[in-house]
């Protein structure tokens, strides 16, 4: 049993000085409560109200002794308010809670020893699934799965982060925060430009958010609104909008990914439900359908057209699931119909990627971010995106396949300091020296083999390429290169603090890996194989997307 709920009074002063657990409420003068945790402390369960009525519930490990690192509530809506904080857990950390306009640990923030430099992560708490990517009047909005309080999983919310370019990215508040009916679980928006659903106010349309709430008993799937660019959010009255637990007999149904089909004039829903992505239409985002259901896929879909090499009137669609698997087929609206797959493009760290939406038709590139599953040790954050990659449909050998590359924005952060060709191993050997950090770069290389055997790149001892010509592996994964009798691979390498990304053969096949070192490793980063060659070899700096 827990102990009964202690209702704490605290009075914040100027500055930030500390709590008061002396007091009955805190008044909010400044923007930011700073809150101490410890990941050996239990999780207690915090509430704040606001004129009787609850604001928040969140779990939270206070710190009851030192604290590992510290997180912080924004309180900017609340300014000049009072509220009353309540914790059913160990109440020693009470008098560590402190107010002040800035956040705990801000000044060291971004340059932390283990923060990814060119990759987005959050300020501070654990991230997962990326959701609600769209662009709109300027800005790609990327939403996240967030547990503000905690590196670890909990309190289900959507974090908020816009850009300019998907390279420098600004945080924002958190955009949806669980409720009465349970946690907030992953979704998409849109743009109601033609007021389907009657929140748009005179000029201005509104940015619709669907996502999966999750309580103990169901998931449901609901909505809210935003008319200001998603920076505050109304949730729907009347949600949930779908309910469909019975139908399927399961709890497993969730993450709404919806999207304007222009043919027929109609709202698109694919939802995953139980064993594969369901397809539901609607034509005011308030009352869906069912239509259609395909097996196969697990979590987080995803539908989208794309042209067939480049030909905008020769187009199919992909139909995709978290773990990156996809087909392609035809879809008509209602049904999508698989011609190919199931196939893979990605490997590695990458989990529920997810494209944007309503890209402008100047620019209709299919630009997708994925979670990548990598932990951050001493960090107080965990998990991140990994880079934005443009997606293409390509005629290869095997049929039509997608391909993936880093979209041109990033080439923003990497500066050449020299290029090479023709060289032995030795010789490359000798040019990896010259990297200005081993922290984070870039290197575009292209090796040929002498040899049926493996060859590849090393960074402190892990095979970061991994090339194995006679079983046709890379990285322990089947790939076959277009020409199937090539003894050549090219490899343009991403290396950041925690986390590697590899697009092998311009974008054809890629995977993202976790960094570990060897400790025993003797050489910060070399060639290895059976006398290979280095064909080309380039270098890159790369600058950090925080300053």
């Amino acid at each position: 049993m827990k102990p009964k709920l202690r209702i704490l009074a605290f009075a914040l002063v100027l500055g930030s000085h500390l709590l008061s657990a002396q007091d009955h409420s805190i008044k909010i003068t400044k923007r930011y409560l700073n809150l101490p945790v410890s990941q050996s402390d239990n999780r207690g369960t915090m509430q704040f109200r606001l004129n009787g009525k609850l604001e928040r519930s969140f779990k939270i490990r206070l710190a009851s002794g030192k604290p590992d690192y510290w997180v912080f509530c924004d309180m900017a809506a609340l300014q000049g308010q009072t509220i009353a904080v309540s914790y059913d857990g160990k109440a020693d950390g009470l008098a560590k809670i402190s107010q002040d306009d800035r956040i705990a640990g801000e000044d060291s923030m971004y340059r932390e020893r283990n923060r990814p430099q060119y990759h987005f992560t959050t300020r501070r708490g654990w991230i997962n699934d990326p959701n609600g990517m769209i662009f709109y009047d300027g800005e790609y909005h990327l939403f996240y799965q967030h547990n503000p309080y905690e590196r670890e999983w909990e309190n289900m919310s959507w974090g908020h982060a816009v850009s300019k370019d998907m390279v420098h990215w600004q945080e924002l508040p958190t955009a949806l925060s669980p409720d009465s009916m349970g946690t907030m679980f992953s979704g998409s928006t849109v743009i109601d430009y033609e007021n389907t659903a009657g929140f748009n106010k005179g000029n201005t349309p509104a940015m619709v958010a669907f996502f999966t709430v999750d309580n103990p008993e169901k998931q449901v799937q609901c909505m809210a609104y935003s008319l200001d660019k998603g920076r505050t959010w109304t949730k729907y009255g009347k949600n949930p909008l779908i309910d469909s637990k019975a139908k399927w007999n399961s709890k497993d149904t969730r993450d709404p990914r919806v999207f304007w089909y222009k043919p027929s004039k109609h709202w698109v829903m694919v939802l995953n439900e139980r064993d594969g992505h369901s397809i539901y239409t609607s034509k005011n985002l308030k009352e869906w359908q069912f239509q259609s259901h395909l097996t196969g896929f697990w979590e987080c879909p995803d539908l989208f057209e794309l042209p067939v090499d480049g030909n905008k009137s020769k187009t199919k669609w992909v139909m995709y699931g978290a773990s990156a698997s996809y087909m392609i087929g035809s879809f008509d609206g209602k049904t999508f119909k698989p011609e190919s797959g199931k196939h893979y493009y990605t490997t590695g760290s990458i989990y529920a990627a997810q494209t944007f939406t309503n890209m402008p038709e100047t620019d209709p590139r299919r630009i997708q971010i994925g979670w990548g599953r990598v932990s951050h040790a001493g960090m107080p954050f965990n998990g991140m995106m990994l880079l934005p990659t443009e997606l293409q449909l390509r005629t290869t050998k095997d049929g039509l396949r997608l391909t993936s590359r880093p979209v041109k924005e990033t080439e923003q952060l990497f500066n050449s300091i020299g290029k090479w060709s023709s060289l032995t191993e030795a010789e490359a050997n000798a040019k990896l020296k010259s990297l200005l950090s081993p922290d984070q770069f870039r290197i575009k290389t292209t090796i040929k083999l002498s040899h049926a055997t493996s060859a590849g790149l090393s960074l402190f001892g892990q095979r970061i390429l991994d090339y194995d010509m006679n079983s046709n592996l890379v990285n322990g994964v089947f790939y076959s290169p277009e020409d199937m009798t090539s003894m050549e691979i090219t490899a343009d390498i991403y290396v950041d603090r925690t986390t590697v990304e590899v697009f092998i053969d311009s974008g054809a096949y890629s995977y993202s890996l976790q960094r570990k070192p060897d400790a025993r490793a003797k050489e910060t980063m070399n060639f290895w194989g059976n006398r290979i060659e280095v064909k080309d070899l380039e270098i890159y700096r790369a600058e950090s997307a925080w300053k």
